[in-house]
């Protein structure tokens, strides 16, 4: 804005000095000049100001809550999400584990899936208020009956809308669901080597598990089953979800039919049960869906050798976010 105001009767007159014609002829002509010493008015310069004020609240409301607003004014089926790293954890808490972990818990739910094959436990992300929770293909697969489970106890039958095999992602929907805190999905694009993160998951059913640690590599070629019969059977084993990387195979057999993403790596703890969670930047933002961990539990090897030791795979969030209106769709992929 480059215009200066006046206050109300204030004018400057391009034509001082000049004849002009009367604007009602009832009216007497102007003078044919201007009083020698005539004041001038004085100028408000209120253009910077104000410019800088609209500047000011155009920044707070970009950087504060712009994803969550967008979802209320728009209705529950927005999803909360940020190109940029919008903060979701009070700045009195920000940069904790505890400032994420309680920003971001109430998003989090646990997924009990039943089938022919057998049952299998895992963990989801909610991202709409009225029950929409992306979680990964080979948690509902093939499953007959989901029932989720929210972090304040209360328990939901679900449905699947839609599964993408190829990237090990699912969509399901919660039955009269309502009020639910939807997570807010960053920009994985960002992420670096190093980067603090946070896991947040159901871990062997202990829902609400929160670990932290780094992003310890990115872009990793990750290979998973595409077969929900081939997970499960290794999960009844106590393995967890079997994959591939570097041409070795871990938890088990992948078998013949199987997908490759590029995965975010991390060293935080993750255990079967993981799968589908939330992994988290410190601002409280969802940089990717928890989906492959290495477990020893159920190796020949020494009890000293079971659980978690800091090698697990997530679905960056950008995938998911490409991936979303596909799912809505009711893909089968």
């Amino acid at each position: 804005m480059t215009e200066s105001f006046h206050r109300s009767g204030e004018y400057e007159n391009p034509h001082e000095g000049q004849q002009q014609a009367p604007v009602n002829p009832e009216w007497p002509p102007p003078p044919a000049y201007a009083p020698a010493h005539a004041p001038q008015p004085k100028k408000r310069n209120r253009g910077p100001v104000a410019l800088i004020a609209a500047v000011a609240i155009v920044a707070a409301a970009i950087g504060g809550g712009t994803a969550y607003g967008i979802q209320e004014l728009t209705g529950s089926d927005t999803v909360a999400s940020s190109s940029t790293s919008t903060t979701v954890v009070p700045s009195s808490q920000k940069g904790t584990v505890a400032g994420v972990a309680k920003a971001v818990s109430p998003s989090i739910v646990e997924i009990s899936a039943e089938s022919n094959a057998g049952s299998s436990t895992g963990s989801g992300v909610i991202i709409t208020s009225d029950g929409e929770i992306v979680t990964n293909n080979h948690v509902v697969s093939g499953a007959s009956q989901i029932k989720v489970t929210t972090s304040d106890g209360k328990s939901y039958t679900a449905k699947v809308v839609g599964t993408d095999s190829k990237k090990d992602l699912a969509l399901i929907k919660l039955e009269n669901a309502s009020g639910l805190k939807a997570a807010t999905l960053g920009d994985s694009a960002g992420v670096q080597v190093g980067d603090q993160v946070v896991a947040i998951g159901s871990p062997e059913g202990l829902s609400g598990t929160v670990t932290s640690g780094i992003i310890s590599a990115l872009d990793r070629d990750v290979t998973v089953p595409t077969e929900e019969d081939q997970g499960r059977q290794q999960s009844q084993q106590g393995d967890g979800w079997p994959f591939e990387y570097g041409g070795r195979q871990f938890n088990g057999d992948t078998g013949d039919d199987t997908t490759t993403y590029k995965a975010l790596q991390t060293d935080a703890s993750l255990n079967p049960g993981n799968s589908g969670g939330a992994l988290i930047d410190m601002n409280g933002n969802i940089i990717g869906i928890n989906s492959a961990m290495y477990s020893p539990a159920g190796s020949a090897s020494s009890s000293s050798d079971a659980g978690s030791v800091g090698l697990g795979f997530a679905i960056p969030i950008n995938t998911v976010k490409a991936d979303l209106a596909k799912l809505r769709a009711g893909s089968t992929d």
